[in-house]
């Protein structure tokens, strides 16, 4: 067993190593609420296994796991591990940027990233509005403080609008942030992540690599069953095509992310997939 552990940590270190040797805007991370189950039994042992994988740069920094901010930072520095992005909310950046700006800045990050807009049963042209509004005004003051901003869509953005949908609104008048695509949550919401990323090259600074079990019908309301969260390569996202044009653009950070109960034995299975597609 330790043997298969090492081994794991290995090709994890070198799958890290090949993201980076292959141009050096490449890199591997991991979105912590990837383990939230895992952090709330043993900390410590999550963070252990985080390191053990071989990955160094995650998202995250909100949830604290019962250490206090100093705390949950210094076990972050024991093992080598940095928050790259750290994670925000619509309120507190639409309330509060500022507290946002000094998390970044606290965890050493360049990055900061918001995951949902709070709306009604269907997200509106009004709920658009608002966010183009609010990633504009702190997207401008976390910029000065050299943080860039970025939106996770979940998938009720793609509603129709104008012969486009409502997430298109928002990134053609976005100008002071970036966007953070899920391609789960693409997939689900009905668009193809590939032919989105062509469409607006340079709008995404980073991805969520995450893979949709065939068959699962797409959905507008931004919610899932979580184990319809599969191996990468595995479901009908088309993770290579993805990470192909990802690269193609110089799209730094690709964060595995998988939400499903078979995480632990899930993520080594795709850090392996990602490793065949060196010859891709």
């Amino acid at each position: 067993m330790n043997n298969l552990k090492r081994l794991i940590s290995v090709s994890a270190i070198n799958l890290s190593l090949l993201f980076t040797a292959q141009a050096t805007s490449h890199e591997l991370g991991l979105q912590v609420f990837s383990l939230r189950h895992q952090f709330a039994e043993d900390p410590a042992k999550t963070l252990d296994q985080i390191q053990e994988w071989g990955l160094h740069a995650v998202e995250g920094g909100r949830d604290l796991y019962g250490y206090t901010v100093e705390e949950f930072r210094a076990e972050l520095d024991k093992r080598d591990i940095d928050i790259v992005s750290a994670d925000t909310s619509f309120e507190e950046l639409r309330d509060n940027p500022m507290a946002a700006v000094y998390r970044a800045k606290f965890y050493g990050a360049s990055y900061t990233t918001f995951y949902w807009v709070p709306h009604g049963e269907t997200f509106t042209f009004e709920d658009a509005k608002k966010t183009v509004e609010v990633m504009n005004s702190a997207g401008e003051l976390l910029k000065k403080h050299g943080v860039t901003l970025q939106y996770h869509a979940h998938g009720y953005e793609y509603l129709e609008y104008k012969n486009e949908t409502l997430f298109d609104y928002i990134i053609q008048n976005v100008e002071h942030a970036k966007f953070q695509m899920d391609v789960f949550w693409t997939k689900h919401g009905g668009m193809d992540p590939t032919k989105l990323l062509q469409k607006y090259p340079g709008k995404f600074t980073s991805l969520h690599l995450k893979d949709r079990k065939k068959g699962t019908p797409n959905s507008s309301k931004g919610s899932a069953d979580r184990d319809t969260n599969v191996v990468l390569g595995q479901g009908d996202v088309g993770i290579a095509d993805v990470v192909a044009e990802a690269k193609k653009q110089g799209i730094r950070y690709f964060f595995l992310e998988d939400e499903s109960s078979r995480v632990v034995s899930q993520i080594p299975k795709s850090l392996s997939y990602l490793k065949s597609l060196e010859k891709y």
